[in-house]
């Protein structure tokens, strides 16, 4: 039984992180540093763009095999 109770505080916990983590907007320098960290390519730009209600940042990269690409990054607001 205690188990049990321990392993939905654990999952209590991570969802609280999760959730608590959405509310707070990224930046445009935390979007940058996610995408290198999560390709591993070279950042070229990066700018903000408004649409509706939400930021968006787009960000263009250098692939390691060479490629240019545009990735959306939503700020969560």
């Amino acid at each position: 039984m205690r188990r049990l109770f321990a392993s939905a505080g654990m999952a209590f916990a991570v969802l609280a992180a999760s959730v608590a983590a959405k509310s707070a907007p990224l930046t445009l320098q935390e979007a940058i540093a996610k995408v290198e960290r999560e390709t591993g390519a070279k950042v070229l730009s990066a700018e903000t763009k408004h649409a509706s209600r939400q930021t968006v940042y787009r960000i263009k990269i250098l692939t390691r095999d060479g490629q240019v690409k545009v990735i959306e990054v939503p700020a969560g607001d």
